[in-house]
């Protein structure tokens, strides 16, 4: 066989290599947990309602919010209504940012987390606010990651 004989055959490997890479991609993209359902619970037993004040997270279901990281109140709780920025501050150097509306007479609201640092880089999330009553809290709502990056 001369040179020029194997060189399609080479070429051809080469192709369905790379039909067989692209093709697994959106598989393995699919199964990355880079976005998804998020499910929080938080209590507020040492929240001061003042500046600076903060709720402790209890439980979560994504890897960058850590069971103790801390959602910190940058603005005074003026009843019915909390409305404030926050920020979750977790070890290290990792902080999301967002911000709260919680009606304080039905215990339920909204809160929007767009961004920060360390593993919360292109963190985006929409959540429902559930209080029943008593300092626990729930957030529940969707997460992403964009670019994908940490979860």
């Amino acid at each position: 066989m001369t040179r020029f004989t194997r060189l399609p055959l080479r070429l051809v490997v080469i192709a369905a290599t790379t039909v067989a890479v692209v093709a697994a991609a959106p598989a393995v993209m699919a199964v990355s947990p880079r976005s998804g359902d998020l499910h929080i619970t938080k209590e507020c037993s040492e929240f001061t309602g003042q500046p600076g004040g903060f709720c402790t997270i209890t439980s979560s279901n994504i890897n960058a919010i850590k069971a103790g990281s801390r959602v910190v109140y940058a603005s005074d709780l003026t009843p019915p209504t909390l409305d404030s920025d926050i920020t979750i501050v977790r070890e290290g150097n990792s902080i999301a940012q967002g911000h709260v509306h919680l009606n304080l007479l039905t215990g339920t609201g909204t809160v929007t987390l767009s961004g920060g640092t360390g593993q919360f880089l292109g963190f985006e999330a929409n959540v429902v606010v559930t209080c029943p009553g008593g300092p626990d809290c729930s957030w529940d709502g969707s997460y992403s990651f964009s670019p994908p990056g940490q979860d």
